[in-house]
């Protein structure tokens, strides 16, 4: 089969300008092709450049079968629908349907977008005017995905307010159930021959099973999972509880909504909005910093976040009994009635600590809190929704192994592969890169790293005309770095956190001579070809931080079960964060660049050896000199 697709003459060549024959991406396919027909489990490590779309396009075109491919992010989906598969379905003559599904919180709601309008007090000035720019944008949209709505912003604060949830929905109760974007296309992807989803939307389903998704899965043959390195820890989030203030905030807004446009004679309804909206507003300013993970169990222990706790307990069992009162006078307060009950419920289990086999945490940003349970395996209960589904299970990513060993992640989701195999990058990466960890490191953790990273790598940087990525394991090294380099640098200096992520890419794309200094969501998703990037540099080994308390909990699992955590949890975690890291520097065959860590670990510890072996057969050295000759050499 593969063959007749995959060969030097055969259909993709004819039907697509510039494919080129890979042997990688055809035993890939053929691997692929094996798991559906035989409805096997398959995991496939595929290196940069192996072609690893196309070699799960072409046996899930032609399969006859219905599928569901999912996907790391949203972008990834876009680009995925988008662009790859029609032209696939193109060159393969697939004359099947395919259908996009994202979650609900990517759709208009024209009620809640009407009930914003009709309520005025949301329209103050510009959001007003945003409001009535959506209004025009819904008359004519087919799809009612707000990414194709050029007047919102991506980060817009109205878009929650135009939005539905699972807890908010009026389901066949709303006026506007005809018309709803979210039931739309959920018939469109039950009635597809393969759906594009992404890992949020899946695993939330898989977990809940209470949406219109939950009916697709078991429609389905065929399950494919591309980016699969970050599954099992949205499968964790999926497995829990959460109690966020966020939902806090949404239902205050909404019982708010309903005084003011149906029951006016309830003034109780927005006092009582008010004070839960308030007591959300407490607790997060109790939980301090920013941007912060933190242990539940051990915030207990404060008598400051027991008052706040308390006082959040009062204000949902107040909003619960009030809002009782007017059962049947309003459909959103009749719905608001069963979100107050449920996250009634949700609060008294994320504060019962009692429970084995879960880790408590909370998280900060700095508007809003989340309050979570998470459970510390989803091996058992991965592995059990699989054997219900049935079906060809298929994992790939350029990031799943650990040393050519898969035992980190098939265990961590109780899966039971037929095969499972890495395939090379067809990249020479022994020409066309170079690998320095410098002579001369500081350690680590030391007091004033940034600044001595700073003087060691600015001169690589200037003779590199910028065109590089400063990747950080913090938020704090990013600023830290940004500012150094900024005073050192007369290039453009581009800081994750100062402009969406987006804008940053676009932005450094333009300089043609920037450096971008950013953390996480950077290390991955991020795909720049040519000279535009030739410089990747990583300012430590990407070990999580010790007191993440999903880590902790991990940890803790990992000793229980009689293991070692830190050769069996974190330097699997860390080496897989780092394969990505270092996968942003070669992105084609003619890419040409350096990338140079910043750990002397690598080299001083006997588990260095595991990160090395982990990467691809890069050449080495200790020299910056090196590196800068490098990277000035045109031949």
């Amino acid at each position: 089969m593969t063959d007749r697709y995959f060969a030097p003459q055969g259909v993709l060549a004819e039907a697509i300008d510039g494919f080129t024959p890979r042997e990688p991406q055809r035993v890939m396919a053929k691997a692929v092709a094996a798991a559906v027909e035989n409805q096997t489990q398959l995991v496939v490590e595929a290196g940069t450049g192996t072609g690893k779309t196309y070699a799960y396009l072409v046996p899930a075109l032609t399969c006859g079968k219905k599928v569901i491919i999912s996907t790391g992010s949203k972008a990834l989906q876009e680009q995925l629908y988008h662009r790859d598969l029609p032209l696939m379905a193109k060159a393969l003559e697939f004359t099947g349907v395919t259908a996009l599904l994202k979650g609900r919180s990517n759709y208009l709601c024209p009620e809640r977008l009407s009930r914003q309008i009709d309520e005025g007090h949301a329209g103050e000035g510009n959001d007003f005017a945003e409001l009535i720019a959506i209004r025009q944008w819904a008359s004519a949209t087919k799809s009612g995905d707000l990414a194709e709505c050029n007047a919102l912003k991506e980060d817009s604060a109205i878009i929650p307010m135009i939005t539905s949830t699972n807890d908010n929905c009026l389901g066949k109760e709303c006026p506007f159930f005809d018309e709803c974007y979210v039931v739309k296309a959920r018939r469109r992807a039950m009635d597809a021959d393969l759906v594009v989803v992404n890992h949020h939307l899946f695993m939330a389903d898989l977990a809940i099973k209470e949406t219109g998704f939950g009916e697709l899965i078991p429609e389905a043959d065929v399950f494919i999972f591309d980016e699969a390195h970050q599954i099992p820890d949205i499968a964790s989030q999926y497995f829990g509880q959460s109690l966020t203030s966020r939902q806090l905030q949404e239902l205050s807004k909404d019982i708010t909504i309903a005084y003011r446009t149906e029951v006016r004679d309830m003034r109780q309804l927005e006092k009582t909005a008010d004070r839960l909206s308030q007591a959300a507003m407490e607790m997060r300013l109790i939980l301090g910093d920013t941007g912060f993970r933190g242990n539940w169990r051990d915030a207990l222990q404060s008598p400051s976040v027991v008052r706040e706790l308390e006082r959040l307990k009062d204000a949902i069992n107040l909003t619960y009994d009030v809002i009782k009162l007017a059962l049947g006078r309003s459909q959103l307060l009749d719905s608001a009635f069963e979100r107050a009950t449920l996250l009634k419920s949700r609060l008294e289990r994320v504060c019962d600590t009692s429970i084995t086999g879960y880790s408590y945490w909370y998280d900060t940003t700095p508007r809003h809190f989340g309050l979570h349970i998470t459970p510390l395996s989803v091996a058992e209960k991965f592995h059990q929704q699989i054997e219900e589904q049935g079906g060809a299970w298929i994992f790939t990513s350029a990031t799943l192994a650990v040393n050519d060993d898969f035992g980190h992640f098939s265990n961590r989701l109780g899966l039971t592969p037929a095969e499972q195999f890495s395939l090379p990058s067809p990249f020479n990466y022994q020409e066309q890169a170079l690998l320095c960890v410098p002579r001369f490191l500081p350690e680590p953790n030391s007091f004033g790293l940034a600044d001595k990273l700073v003087a060691m790598l600015t001169p690589i940087i200037r003779a590199n005309n910028g065109r590089c990525f400063f990747l950080c394991t913090s938020h704090q090294m990013v600023k830290a770095l940004a500012a150094g380099l900024r005073e050192e640098l007369t290039l453009p200096v581009l800081a994750q956190g100062e402009m969406p992520k987006q804008q940053l890419l676009s932005d450094y794309l333009d300089a043609g001579n920037a450096v971008l200094v950013a953390t996480g969501a950077f290390w991955e998703g991020v795909d720049v070809r040519g000279q535009a990037l030739s410089c990747v540099i990583i300012d430590k080994l990407p070990f999580t931080a010790p007191d993440d308390p999903l880590l902790k909990a991990r940890i803790e699992d990992c000793r229980l079960q009689g293991g070692e955590p830190f050769t069996q949890v974190q330097i699997p975690d860390a080496v897989i964060t780092l394969k990505q890291g270092v996968g942003r520097l070669i992105r084609d065959n003619q890419d040409k660049g350096a990338l140079i860590i910043c750990d002397n670990r690598l080299v001083t510890r006997q588990y260095g050896a595991i990160f090395i072996r982990s990467l691809p057969n890069i050449p080495r050295t200790r020299s910056l000199e090196d590196v800068q000759q490098f990277l000035t050499n045109d031949s």
